[in-house]
């Protein structure tokens, strides 16, 4: 018999394998210093293209000091408790109120974590008779939930809409055998590709069959529609949403999330949802720190749109140079470059070391072999010299890749932390 030890240790997973040549450089890197577009990572400032910080809240002066005197007048306590016994609260609940009128839906209930949220929602709205219909490249968040239901589960090809009522017409004649109920699960903007999920039309599949529509929207709030009410609200289907999550780890630039629908499926979330029942509550000052994130957004359009004018500079100038920057419609931009595992890591090495530029790495097993995301995150505090720079850099290792001046059967070497 083996020990659990062993075992693990025996495998460490296909990221987990490199952690001795990587760790505290191409994986758990840290940034220091305040936080926005240039940051210093291993004593040197670097321009810097993967914080979610969308709107540039996490500094914004008022955010700040929204932050800090909420910190000094109630500490990180209180409330003490989880939220159905002790933990409940006028700012809470101030909080779901606005944060509903925000999302257009009757009822609101915020939550500690979002991929906790995510896992926990799906947990408490399936039983074993029901259903789900899922895209093949939802979150992880999604995945988890996903399998924890111990009924059927089917999955459609990403944003293939034919593909989707293909399933739903499985799922109908399942739901139809165990008396169950169907749940459609997708998102509003896909943090890896970028692309919009297909709300839309898959809303229009109501027409022909029975579900409620279930969408995580982490990057679509706060980014997208006319007031950032996010993808459903630039979609125009806001309404079809039946189960909206949003999260306030990116655009708020915080830590938690939110789920908003009708307020009886709301109240049924607040009795039902283990992960919020049997933990504590949010604390003050994130709660706080929210009001004043969420009046923010809601006061100034000109953050969102500055968003929007860097990421048209980003994503134009990316294309007009010849990249391959994919379907994307939102502001997360997907570089696709081709190379192996040792490529990418030599070339994020020399974009780090000798260009002073900090960007995510993508590579197997996320994607596909022999693939390469260089993935940037443009927020309203980026500048055109930003983008101009980063262009111009990335043309420069782009020729050295095609090359092969980053060839090598090896990660590149780095001093690492481990």
């Amino acid at each position: 018999m083996k020990d659990i030890f062993q075992k693990v240790t025996a495998n460490m997973g296909p990221i987990g394998e490199h952690a001795k040549e990587s760790h505290g450089y191409f994986t758990f890197p840290k940034l220091e210093g305040e936080i926005g577009p240039h940051m210093t990572f291993r004593g040197k400032k670097l321009l810097n293209w993967s914080l979610n910080n969308y709107l540039g809240l996490a500094n914004h002066p008022e955010v700040r000091k929204a932050d800090a005197d909420a910190a000094a007048q109630f500490g990180l306590a209180l409330p003490m408790g989880a939220r159905m016994m002790s933990g409940n609260s006028n700012y809470h609940e101030q909080l779901e109120k606005e944060l509903s009128d925000f999302m257009q839906k009757e009822d609101t209930i915020l939550c500690n974590f979002g991929y906790q949220a995510m896992v926990s929602a799906i947990d408490a709205l399936v039983d074993r008779h029901d259903v789900i219909v899922y895209d093949s490249e939802s979150h992880a968040c999604i995945l988890d939930g996903v399998r924890l239901h111990m009924g059927k589960r089917y999955v459609f090809k990403h944003n293939d809409v034919a593909d989707c009522e293909k399933q739903l017409q499985r799922a109908t004649k399942l739901a139809e055998q165990t008396g169950g109920a169907i749940l459609v699960i997708t998102e509003g903007v896909f943090g890896m590709r970028g692309d919009q999920g297909k709300l839309k039309e898959i809303i229009d599949l109501k027409k022909k069959f029975n579900f409620r529509l279930f969408v995580d929207d982490a990057h679509g709030c706060g980014t997208m529609g006319p007031n950032g009410g996010g993808t459903g609200e630039h979609q125009g289907c806001q309404a079809g949403i039946d189960v909206y999550f949003g999260t306030f780890a990116k655009s708020f630039a915080l830590i938690g999330g939110y789920i908003s629908s009708e307020k009886n499926i709301i109240t049924y979330l607040r009795y039902n949802m283990r992960s919020q029942i049997f933990a504590k509550s949010m604390p003050m000052p994130l709660v706080v720190g929210a009001l004043k994130r969420l009046e923010l957004m809601r006061k100034h359009p000109e953050y969102r749109e500055k968003l929007w004018e860097i990421t048209r500079a980003l994503q134009g100038g990316l294309k007009a140079a010849g990249f391959n920057i994919g379907d994307t419609d939102s502001p997360v931009t997907p570089v696709y470059l081709n190379g192996s595992i040792p490529e990418a890591t030599n070339m994020v090495k020399d974009l780090r070391e000798n260009f002073g530029i900090f960007c995510s790495m993508v590579t197997y097993p996320v994607i596909p072999k022999g693939m390469i995301i260089l993935r940037l995150i443009p927020t309203a505090v980026h500048t055109h010299e930003d983008v101009k720079y980063t262009i111009e850099s990335f043309s420069k290792i782009v020729n050295k890749l095609k090359n092969g001046e980053y060839m090598s059967d090896r990660l590149a070497e780095v001093k690492v932390d481990l």
